[in-house]
């Protein structure tokens, strides 16, 4: 198998030959027909996520060079395990990516994406940036008829972070407004997902013109530009107040500072990106303003399965994909850094 890999932190990938692995157990091999690129694996492409202040967190400990990332992964079953029952050669899937340890009470909740010994494709495991990926079992393919190929697997990363963080808040009154900071892959899927679990456009901030139109054009109601320091005293006079709910899927100081102070009293900020950073605020202004402060990671398996089914019933209108070949993995991951993508581009070996 040919695989483009991380073979020294922050260079250009390299194709990588090895030998395809065999599947065991229940374990099932996919040959990948398409892989979403995700901004955290830029960031585990740099070998580190900003914490502010000039700290960094170290991604490269426990990551064996070379390595393969992609975990938006679409692909055929071209071999299964002995123990495998539910899925045979042929069948199209798309993998679920955020693999717990299986054994500790996070994983018996369900919630194996917040594991703290995780298997995640791509992430701690080889993904999908090369021609064939190994599925730890297969109860974590999904069966995507109905969605377009390519969009599909961005629905594995891209879709799951926007539904599951917006399931994180309340649901908003006929008069309460939500606010969509950056509107990149991820928040383009937030615009759709609002529209379909809300009925209602949620507002949108970017720093973008153009990601703010093309957002405009998918359905968003107003735009901000995120770049104007008084922008949030705009959004409070237009909204009566402040937000019902913001959902920053950039992570920088910058966009949470805005996400935060757009809120109204009793507001809850969801912070879903990691583009990276550090705030402070006065404890006494938690109970003063009532603030709601959550954190989203990605999603569960079972939000998975819920996403996938409201996207086939036709709830979510599809986000731009535009497809390149996996060897402009690493053009592309620059591209991705240097914000020069709109909605979501994926790989095809």
């Amino acid at each position: 198998m040919k695989s483009q890999a991380i073979t020294a932190f922050g260079q250009p990938l390299e194709q990588v030959t090895s030998d395809t692995p065999a599947p065991q157990g229940a374990e099932v091999l996919l040959k990948v027909t398409h892989c979403g690129v995700c901004h955290s694996d830029v960031h585990i492409h740099d070998g580190h996520f900003d914490m502010g202040g000039g700290n960094k967190l170290d991604m490269t400990r426990g990551i064996r060079l070379p390595f393969t990332l992609g975990h938006e992964i679409e692909g055929e079953v071209v071999a299964v395990g002995p123990d495998s029952k539910a899925v045979k050669v042929g069948d199209r899937r798309v993998a679920f990516p955020w693999i717990g340890c299986g054994a500790c009470a996070i994983c018996a909740r369900g919630d194996e994406h917040l594991c703290n010994a995780p298997r995640q494709l791509g992430v701690n495991v080889a993904g999908g940036y090369a021609d064939h990926v190994l599925v730890p079992h297969e109860k974590y393919l999904l069966d995507y008829a109905g969605i377009p190929e390519g969009l599909a697997a961005t629905y594995m990363c891209s879709g799951l972070t926007a539904f599951s963080a917006l399931k994180k808040i309340d649901q908003p009154g006929p008069d309460d407004a939500i606010l969509i900071v950056g509107v990149g892959g991820v928040g383009m899927m937030g615009v759709q997902f609002a529209k379909a679990l809300f009925g209602k456009a949620p507002l949108v901030a970017d720093i973008s013109a153009d990601r703010m139109a093309a957002a405009q054009k998918a359905g968003a109601g107003a735009a901000y530009d995120a770049s104007d320091a008084k922008i949030t005293r705009q959004i409070k006079a237009d909204t009566g107040g402040g937000v019902f709910a913001a959902i920053d899927f950039v992570g920088s100081e910058s966009s949470f500072a805005l996400a935060r102070n757009s809120l109204r009293k009793g507001g809850t900020a969801v912070v879903v990106g990691l583009f990276g950073g550090a705030f402070s605020m006065p404890i006494p202004m938690f109970p003063f303003t009532s603030m709601q402060l959550k954190g989203s990671f990605v999603g569960s398996l079972a939000e998975t399965k819920e996403m996938l089914e409201m996207v086939k019933q036709g709830a979510v209108d599809p986000i731009p994909v535009a497809e390149r070949p996996l060897d402009q993995a690493s053009a592309t991951l620059d591209d991705l850094r240097n914000g020069k993508i709109t909605g979501r581009v994926v790989l095809r070996p």
